[in-house]
């Protein structure tokens, strides 16, 4: 995926998903922890979005921390991150869709909308979040 894609907006997203993966010594940065960076973000529009799609986004962003807190921490890696094969895929495919659309750049709406596809969020949502466009 190229980054110059991306908006500048999901650039800061995207690091600061790196910064919260590295700070707790995770490997691998995950879709976890994208979806906590979008949820911080100040002045974003993830959580009025998710909140439209009748998400409790305070219950959510806990749920989410409980879930990294279970990913695995890697001692001693001294910075050496990579993005998990989960992010990857859901970064592909939202690239991919839009492509198909014409879209000239990739904003973190269009990714949360696929989130709920990942295997390790989707079970911490309701099913009202589908209805998220």
């Amino acid at each position: 995926m190229r980054m110059d894609k991306l908006t500048s907006r999901f650039q800061q997203a995207l690091a600061d998903a790196q910064s919260l993966a590295v700070g707790r010594d995770h490997n691998l940065i995950e879709p976890t922890h994208l979806l906590i960076a979008l949820i911080d973000a100040s002045g974003g529009s993830t959580k009025p979005m998710l909140a439209q799609a009748g998400v409790n986004v305070a219950a959510l962003r806990t749920r989410l921390g409980e879930l990294l807190d279970k990913l695995p921490t890697v001692k001693g890696q001294e910075g050496n991150i990579t993005v998990g094969n989960d992010l990857s895929r859901l970064l592909n495919i939202t690239d991919k869709l839009a492509q198909q659309r014409g879209d000239a750049y990739i904003a973190s709406e269009r990714t949360v909308r696929h989130w709920r596809n990942t295997p390790s969020i989707s079970p911490l949502v309701p099913r009202a979040a589908s209805s998220i466009r």
